[in-house]
């Protein structure tokens, strides 16, 4: 697979506020927020896709979303509610083809998004 964007975040080769490390997922601010907290939990193992997630990585994408939750709480907008969204390739809107998880929080959304 080739280097992208999230890549070089994890091997400190552009810069990121990060909000959370470990061995296993990386959690950092988005760069163009769409919501006053609006934040991407990604697995340092680069998937290109849903699609391409395995069946021995659903623990992996659990603790995307428990990560997720635990850093919702830290910001303080667990209570009043957050939005989670993947999306997977370029009809879906998709742009960085490594999986991440989008956290968005801190105003109310409507349903269809946009």
């Amino acid at each position: 697979m080739s280097e992208t964007l999230f890549s070089k975040i994890i091997n400190r080769e552009i810069p990121a506020d990060i909000l959370y490390e470990d061995e296993e997922v990386l959690a950092f601010s988005d760069v163009s927020p769409q919501a006053p907290v609006h934040f991407l939990v990604i697995p340092k193992h680069p998937i290109p896709t849903i699609n391409d997630i395995q069946a021995d990585q659903a623990l992996l994408i659990g603790k995307m979303v428990l990560t997720a939750q635990q850093l919702a709480k830290q910001k303080g907008i667990a209570e009043d509610g957050f939005r989670l969204v993947m999306n997977c390739n370029e009809n879906g809107g998709q742009t960085v083809f490594h999986i991440h998880l989008h956290v968005l929080g801190g105003r109310a959304f409507s349903w269809p998004p946009g």
